[in-house]
């Protein structure tokens, strides 16, 4: 109960928020430089032209009465207009979504599978060959950009070894997937589309190994520090000298307290990896949210980029709170 009552009051202080994010949203891409309608009809239309195509999106109309009818959408589930292709952006969005949902949560959860296993391992091998590999791999995770990186896996995988497949979609066309939630392996997976899923799945590797790399070093990092706090702390010795068993001290001292700080950072790591999924989804044609985000900021197209903004804003705040709940799970010194 306490947990549900600590859920329903975060739940409420979405509220505000996600209504300060659609007005500084709202306010801000209209200060930006550039005159939308004039970036999708070119040079040569006319001012007539210019004039019904406002008419058609509402931009003819003052300020505050584009913000009502603007909230007034939201209530309903209406996210406006694209001014780009002129297809409603909630039936846009909804295509993208699942394509980048499911490369930032696969490589997500496998960076803090791994995380979680390399530090730990890592600590107990404190100032060993073993645990200097761990810190300069994570140097160089940390370092390397990733659109860069990912270059150098297409490189590598497709053009030498021709492991995986061209970055050049999703899934191949001849699989004859059908959509259900946008995101391929998942639809391949619920209707039984052997070919599709085996597919869907060879055309993830790449993109899900340059987001993993790229996140895992500040987790691995954070793990590795808890770790060895807690093997050099006095709990841990005393624990030891008892002789309590290897499995006991692993289970219910080390890994329990190393995994603390995790849920915070996995947060954050999680909030950052959709945003870079910007560059991955550029260099691997992966059509997803934040290419479609991307070019909805380029052609000033306000809908999009306002639609776009809110969703990065609500899975950041659900993000945090799940991680709050984790948190207090795993340490009970934590009260919510």
């Amino acid at each position: 109960m306490r947990v549900l009552r600590f859920v329903g009051r975060r739940l409420l202080q979405l509220i505000p928020v996600l209504l300060g994010v659609v007005v500084l949203t709202f306010l801000l891409v209209r200060v930006l430089p550039g005159d939308p309608i004039r970036s999708i009809l070119g040079p040569n239309a006319t001012e007539a032209d210019a004039e019904a195509a406002r008419a058609r999106f509402g931009l003819d109309q003052p300020l505050w009465k584009q913000f009502l009818d603007y909230l007034g959408g939201l209530v309903t589930g209406d996210f406006g207009t694209s001014i780009q292709s002129g297809s409603p952006v909630r039936d846009e969005m909804a295509l993208r979504i699942g394509p980048t949902f499911e490369l930032v949560v696969i490589a997500v959860t496998i960076a803090v599978l791994l995380a979680i296993w390399l530090g730990i391992w890592s600590a107990r091998r404190a100032d060993r060959i073993a645990d200097h590999t761990v810190r300069v791999f994570a140097l160089f995770g940390n370092s390397i950009p990733e659109f860069w990186l990912g270059l150098v896996l297409i490189l590598v995988g497709y053009a030498a070894l021709g492991w995986f497949p061209a970055p050049s979609g999703r899934v191949d066309p001849d699989t004859n997937l059908t959509p259900i939630t946008g995101a391929d392996l998942v639809d391949a997976i619920i209707t039984g589309n052997g070919p599709a899923a085996a597919s869907a799945a060879a055309h993830l590797v790449l993109p899900v190994l340059t987001l993993v790399i790229g996140v895992l070093a500040p987790l691995l990092r954070s793990v590795r520090a808890s770790a060895l706090e807690v093997l050099r702390s006095e709990a841990y010795a005393a624990a030891a000298a008892h002789g309590l068993p290897q499995r006991t001290l692993l289970r219910g001292y080390l890994r329990r307290a190393a995994l603390v700080r995790l849920p915070s950072l996995a947060a954050l790591v999680f909030g950052a990896a959709i945003g870079s999924t910007v560059l991955v989804e550029y260099v691997f044609s992966w059509q997803g949210f934040g290419q479609w985000a991307l070019r909805g900021l380029l052609y000033r197209d306000y809908p999009v980029v306002q639609a776009s903004v809110l969703v990065f804003a609500l899975c950041y705040v659900l993000v945090f709170l799940i991680a709050d709940v984790v948190h207090a799970m795993l340490d009970p010194r934590v009260r919510i």
